[in-house]
């Protein structure tokens, strides 16, 4: 059974830094392309970050260039967002999705697979 799971969420204040890890099994993450997406109450899943299958590709939004960081870890199945200088408008579920090939990476239509998500808050 594919699967996606993902981790380290939780309440943060502003200026500080979590990771988030999105963890595979049944499959080899390093062969599919990875999106990071995030859901605000109120508000359509948007795109964060994309690794391509290759890692020859990586986008970030806008909101979030400069302050996230995507990459993989082959050795563990993962594929971790790095996210530092939080704000509060960051503030959201956080999901990641795959699929082996992937055009608009910022389409959620476009991946396969999902995890279930993890609250990230950002508050003081």
């Amino acid at each position: 059974q594919l699967q996606l799971v993902e981790s380290g969420g939780g309440l943060v204040q502003p200026g500080g830094s979590l990771r988030l890890s999105c963890a595979a099994s049944g499959f080899t993450l390093n062969t599919y392309a990875v999106g990071w997406f995030r859901q605000a109450p109120g508000k359509e899943r948007e795109g964060v970050s994309f690794i391509s299958h290759s890692d020859r590709w990586i986008y970030y939004a806008d909101s979030v260039k400069g302050r996230f960081t995507i990459s993989r870890d082959n050795a563990k199945n993962t594929v971790n967002l790095q996210m530092n200088s939080l704000k509060p408008e960051d503030t959201a579920v956080y999901y990641c999705a795959s699929a082996p090939v992937v055009g608009s990476w910022y389409t959620p239509i476009e991946y396969d697979y999902w995890g279930q998500g993890t609250q990230v808050t950002v508050s003081s």
